[in-house]
C-alpha cells in the first residue's frame, strides 16, 4: 500500500467493538446460513461481476473452445495477431533468458504469444510447472535454467501447440542441452483442474499438491473461464517457499459482459483481462496475500474496430509474483519489525543487484531495510540462499513506510496503472 494510504487508513481506524455472547452466537448462525447454496450461488455471481468468471450462454466449454479454435487454428504466428497484448518488450527480457532462447527450435519460437517474461533467473534445480505452456517457448527456456537436476512441466488444452512443443523436447534436451534426460513433459488438460491432465500417451496424471516449487505462466489466465480455480490450484500445488510469477493482461475497469465473452477480443488476450483491483482481491482470497508487480506496460489496440469496441478501456501487461508461505508469514500491511535483507549477488545475470518488484532493488552487500512480508519473501522462498535476513519479529515498530511503486504510480500517462500489494 502507498505511503498515503496507509497514513489515511490509520487516520479514520476506530477499534471494533466486543460482540456480545448473544450476537456473537447470531453471527455464528448466519455464517451457518452462509454455507448454504444461496451463498455459493452469490458467490458465484460474484467472481462473475468481479471478472473472475467469463460467462458465455453455452458454458466454459464454449470458451474454452474459442480459445482452442484461436490459437490452434486462426493464429498461424504471432503476426496475425491485432494488438501487442501477446508480444513481449525486448527489455523485459533477461540476458539469461535471451541466451537460452537461441538455441530453442524456430517452430516452438514462431508460435509464442506471450505478454511478458514469466521466467527468473537463479532457478537451477527447481520443479517448474508452466500453466499455459502453448508451443512451449518458455518451458524450453526454464528447461536450460534449471539444469539437468531440475524439472519443467507445461500444461495445455490446444493439440495443435502440444504436438510440435513435445516434437522437439527430446532433442533439445539431449542433443543442444546435453543432459542424459529430458527434463521437460508436456501434459493435456485445462489448467483449472490440475488433478486430471493427460501425459502424450494418454495416462491420466495428477499433480500432487505442494509438488511444484515455482509456477510460470504467460498471458494465459485471462483466457481463463474461471480464474479464481487457476488461482487455487496454483496454491495447491505450490511447496510453501514457492512462488507464482506471471506476466498477463489486465484492465484499468470492469468490461461488460458482452465484451468478455466477445471471441477476437478474448483471443486477443482482451476480453478476459480482469480489472486490476478485482485481482488483487482475487489473490488474496485464494491464499496469496501481498501480490507484487516487478514490470509493466501499455498494451496498443493497433485494430480500429476493436478500440471502438473498447473505447476508453485501457489495457495494461504486468509481470505479477505471488509467494506461499505458511499461513500468517505475509501480513495485509507492511509491518516494520527492524529488519533489513542483503543480496549477496549469487543469482544468475544479477551480479550488482536485484529487483524483487517494481520498487524493492537490492544492491550487492548493501544492507536494505525491508517488512516483515518483504523479509519472508527474500529469505523463506526459494529465493532465500541469495540473501541474508537480520532480525526477526520479535520486536513490532508500526506500519512499515515502503514508499509508493514506480508502477503502481504511474498513472494515466504512465505506462502503468495503480497495482502492487501491501508494499
Amino acid at each position: 500500500m502507498p505511503a498515503h494510504a496507509m497514513s489515511a487508513a490509520s487516520a479514520s481506524f476506530v477499534a471494533p467493538r466486543r460482540l456480545s455472547s448473544a450476537r456473537r452466537a447470531s453471527g455464528s448462525a448466519r455464517a451457518r446460513r452462509a454455507a448454504s447454496p444461496r451463498a455459493e450461488a452469490s458467490s458465484s455471481a460474484m467472481d462473475t461481476l468481479l471478472g473472475a468468471r467469463i460467462v458465455s450462454p453455452d458454458g466454459d466449454g464454449a470458451i474454452r473452445s474459442s480459445v482452442t479454435k484461436y490459437y490452434g487454428e486462426t493464429l498461424s504466428s504471432s503476426d496475425d495477431l491485432l494488438t501487442s497484448a501477446c508480444c513481449t518488450p525486448a527489455s523485459q527480457i533477461p540476458r539469461a533468458v535471451r541466451d537460452a532462447l537461441s538455441a530453442v527450435p524456430d517452430e516452438v519460437k514462431a508460435k509464442y504469444y506471450g505478454c511478458g517474461s514469466p521466467t527468473p533467473c537463479g532457478i537451477e534445480g527447481l520443479r517448474v510447472l508452466d500453466l499455459g505452456s502453448g508451443s512451449g517457448r518458455d518451458c524450453y527456456v526454464a528447461a536450460k535454467l534449471v539444469g539437468d537436476k531440475g524439472s519443467v512441466v507445461g500444461v495445455d488444452m490446444t493439440d495443435g501447440q502440444l504436438e510440435g512443443a513435445r516434437r522437439h523436447a527430446d532433442a533439445y534436451c539431449r542433443e543442444t542441452l546435453g543432459y542424459a534426460e529430458t527434463n521437460v513433459t508436456f501434459h493435456k488438460g485445462t489448467i483449472e483442474d490440475l488433478s486430471a491432465v493427460t501425459d502424450a500417451h494418454g495416462d491420466t496424471v495428477k499433480i500432487e499438491d505442494a509438488s511444484v516449487d515455482l509456477i510460470i505462466s504467460n498471458c494465459v489466465i485471462n483466457l481463463s473461464p474461471d480464474k479464481k480455480a487457476v488461482l487455487s490450484e496454483a496454491h495447491r500445488v505450490l511447496a510453501d517457499g514457492g512462488e507464482f510469477y506471471f506476466s498477463d493482461v489486465y484492465c484499468d475497469r470492469r468490461l461488460p459482459e458482452d465484451l468478455r465473452s466477445h471471441e477476437i477480443l478474448l483471443g486477443e488476450c482482451l476480453g478476459g483481462a480482469m480489472y486490476i483491483e478485482d485481482f488483487k482481491r482475487l489473490c488474496h482470497g485464494t491464499g496469496f496475500a501481498d501480490p507484487r508487480v516487478l514490470a509493466g506496460h501499455a498494451i496498443e489496440i493497433k485494430d480500429e474496430a476493436l478500440a471502438d469496441l473498447l473505447g476508453e478501456a485501457k489495457f495494461y501487461s504486468l509481470t505479477y509474483r505471488l509467494f506461499k508461505l505458511p499461513d500468517g508469514r505475509l501480513e495485509t500491511l507492511c509491518e516494520d519489525y527492524g529488519q533489513f535483507a542483503v543480496y549477496k549477488g549469487t543469482i544468475e545475470g544479477n551480479p550488482h543487484a536485484y529487483s524483487l518488484d517494481d520498487h524493492h532493488r537490492l544492491e550487492t552487500g548493501k544492507p536494505f531495510l525491508v517488512c516483515g512480508n518483504t523479509a519472508s519473501m527474500l529469505g523463506e522462498t526459494w529465493l532465500g540462499a541469495h540473501f541474508d535476513i537480520h532480525g526477526d519479529r520479535s520486536t513490532h515498530y508500526g506500519l512499515f513506510d515502503c514508499g509508493p511503486s514506480p508502477v503502481a504510480g504511474a498513472g494515466p500517462a504512465g505506462d502503468a496503472p495503480a497495482t502492487g500489494g501491501c508494499c
